[in-house]
């Protein structure tokens, strides 16, 4: 998502862009195994990059879903306080979103929750009304087909196996359907996903040192049976290393709960949780989940920087210039809010090759 969202950008104001994607077509790993969605910005630490992009981008990404025809539903969010304790951790969260610029925030009590979601039993929650879905493939194939547009190249089946800097420079060498391929290229970025700090290695950063190590933390999917029992997202109040199960519905009419958190060494993407795990966590706030059938529907993987017990890490969208790497900038650690800034961090980008890279 965010490599093809910075390729289309660069693409409109750059010759020759390159995108290397070692699978064969885009989407395959974390950004076509996600929620879809367009998040509002309250998770985030004020003036964090997660934070500032977010926020951004949820406006950005709603005014290209509008002018370019992507389907997308600004369903809104309740994060949902079950008992007295967790409402202290609510109004953090607002008062958290409000300092970082979102909008309609307010908090709202148990009987204005049930006339906006009848089924859900909670004390208080927080409503978020710019939250808001879409269908990850086709924000994906816009980005692509602006590339196109733009006459720079997809290359698929090309997996970057190393890099060096030569000259002013680099050199890049890999494998592209089955033989070997070196490319020469005055910039790059790395938006590698899961496999981002491997590349950042390949440059010959410390990645330990600089704390670009990845983590990769999975989530399972399960999907609800029969009619949709929520009209709107519904998530509970943050624990661990994820946003907790949650309720999503999907573009398709569906409601989808999770995902999880835990921590992985290998990225497979078959379902490992229980039933019962899920069904037992979304009861707390939708009772009538017990007469329903939910069953295994997908998992995704994220990159990571923080691992398990380590506090918030921020994302990385970094021109290593000071690090004797001019023209390298490297994006580590892009897991959400990553589809919903993704306009945004390509702006970002943008600005720092004109302003630091462009000759």
């Amino acid at each position: 998502m965010v490599g093809l969202a910075v390729a289309a950008r660069l693409s409109e104001e750059c010759q020759d862009v390159y995108v290397l994607e070692k699978n064969k077509r885009f989407g395959q790993e974390t950004s076509g195994h996600n929620s879809g969605v367009i998040h509002s910005g309250i998770h985030y630490p004020p003036k964090s990059l997660k934070a500032e992009l977010c926020v951004k981008g949820n406006r950005m990404l709603y005014d290209l879903c509008e002018e370019h025809g992507v389907p997308f539903k600004r369903l809104g969010k309740l994060t949902v306080a079950i008992e007295d304790e967790e409402i202290e951790e609510l109004e953090r969260l607002m008062r958290q979103g409000e300092a970082n610029g979102v909008e309609e925030l307010r908090m709202i009590g148990k009987e204005e929750v049930r006339r906006l979601e009848p089924k859900v039993e909670v004390e208080r929650a927080l409503y978020s009304p710019t939250t808001g879905i879409l269908e990850p493939d086709e924000l994906m194939n816009h980005f692509y087909s602006e590339i196109q547009r733009h006459s720079g190249l997809f290359v698929p089946v090309t997996e970057v196996t190393s890099m060096k800097k030569v000259g002013d420079d680099y050199e890049v060498g890999g494998v592209s359907t089955d033989e070997k391929f070196t490319i020469r290229a005055e910039a790059v970025i790395n938006c590698a996903g899961l496999y981002s700090d491997r590349v950042a290695s390949m440059a010959g950063l410390d990645v330990d040192r600089l704390g670009y190590r990845l983590h990769w933390c999975k989530g399972d999917y399960f999907r609800l049976s029969g009619k949709p029992l929520v009209r709107m997202l519904v998530y509970p109040v943050p624990k661990g290393p994820g946003l907790g199960i949650h309720l999503t519905p999907d573009m398709a009419g569906g409601v989808r709960l999770g995902p999880n958190a835990y921590y992985v060494h290998d990225v497979s993407y078959e379902v490992e949780s229980s039933e019962k795990e899920f069904r037992a966590d979304v009861e707390r706030f939708l009772p009538s989940i017990a007469e329903r059938e939910i069953r295994a529907d997908s998992a995704g993987v994220r990159p990571k920087l923080e691992g398990p017990g380590m506090g918030f890490k921020d994302f990385v969208i970094r021109h290593e210039a000071d690090r004797g790497l001019f023209g390298l900038v490297n994006l580590v650690g892009i897991e959400s809010p990553g589809l919903t800034a993704s306009p945004a961090i390509a702006e970002l980008v943008l600005r720092l090759y004109h302003d630091e890279i462009a000759k």
